[in-house]
C-alpha cells in the first residue's frame, strides 16, 4: 500500500469513527442495543433503508459512465459492483415480509428527509466527470456494512425472536461488505496520488456519513 492510500484510509478511519460514534447515539439504535427493539422498529428500520439501498447501484452506474478512457479499470470495477448489488433491495423487501409485513408497504413507502437528501448527494456526485470522491462514499457506506450489519441483524433477531429469513439482508452484508472494502483499496490506488482529490475523498465521506445519519434519524416506527 502506497503512503498516499494510507495517509487517506486513515483520514476515513476517522471519519467513519465519528459516523459510528453518531450513529451510536440514535434513539432507534440506542433501542436496539439496550434491548428494547420492538418489531414495529425494526420494520420501520427496514423501510428507511430501502431506497438507499436501491439507489446503490444506480449512482454507481452513473458514476461508471462518467468515468473516462483512462480510467478504464475503475469503470470496470464500478460497474462490477453495481451488478452484484442491483437486486440486494429484494433481499431486504423480503426480509420485511418474513417479519409479517406487507410487500406493497415496504415498496410503497415514501423517502424520509434523510433519505432525500443522500440521494440527491450521491447522484449529483455520480453526475460529475470522473467522480472518484466517490470512493470516500462507499467507504462509508461499505464500512458499515461490514462493521455494524452483522452486529444489527443478530441483535435484532436476538430481541424480536425472528427467523433467518427475517435478518438476511443485514447478515449477508455483514459477511460480504468486509470483501469489498479490500476492493475498495484497490479502487483508491488507481487514483492517487492526487492531493486536491485526495482532500475531496476525505470531504465526500464526511458529507456521505452526516446524510446516511440524517437518513437513520428520521426513522421513527
Amino acid at each position: 500500500m502506497s503512503d498516499d492510500v494510507a495517509d487517506v484510509l486513515r483520514k476515513l478511519t476517522v471519519v467513519f469513527t465519528e459516523f459510528e460514534g453518531r450513529l451510536e447515539q440514535m434513539p432507534l439504535l440506542r433501542k436496539l442495543t439496550r434491548g428494547r427493539f420492538e418489531l414495529a422498529d425494526y420494520q420501520a428500520f427496514l423501510i428507511g433503508l430501502r431506497q438507499q439501498v436501491k439507489d446503490g447501484a444506480l449512482w454507481m452506474s452513473r458514476a461508471a459512465s462518467n468515468i473516462d478512457e483512462a480510467h478504464l479499470e475503475l469503470r470496470s470495477q464500478l460497474m462490477r459492483h453495481a451488478v452484484t448489488e442491483h437486486r440486494d433491495f429484494r433481499l431486504l423487501e423480503a426480509d420485511y415480509v418474513a417479519t409479517g409485513g406487507a410487500l406493497e408497504t415496504i415498496q410503497s413507502a415514501e423517502k424520509n428527509v434523510g433519505s432525500e437528501a443522500l440521494s440527491a448527494w450521491m447522484f449529483h456526485r455520480a453526475s460529475q466527470p470522473n467522480p472518484f470522491d466517490l470512493l470516500g462514499a462507499m467507504w462509508i457506506i461499505e464500512g458499515l456494512g461490514s462493521i455494524k450489519a452483522k452486529e444489527w441483524g443478530r441483535a435484532a433477531q436476538a430481541a424480536l425472536n425472528l427467523p433467518d429469513e427475517a435478518v438476511r439482508f443485514l447478515l449477508y452484508h455483514g459477511d460480504n461488505d468486509v470483501e469489498h472494502i479490500g476492493e475498495f483499496k484497490q479502487m483508491l490506488a488507481m487514483v492517487l496520488p492526487d492531493a486536491v482529490l485526495a482532500q475531496r475523498i476525505v470531504k465526500t465521506a464526511r458529507v456521505t456519513a452526516r446524510l446516511y445519519a440524517l437518513q437513520i434519524e428520521e426513522i421513527t416506527a
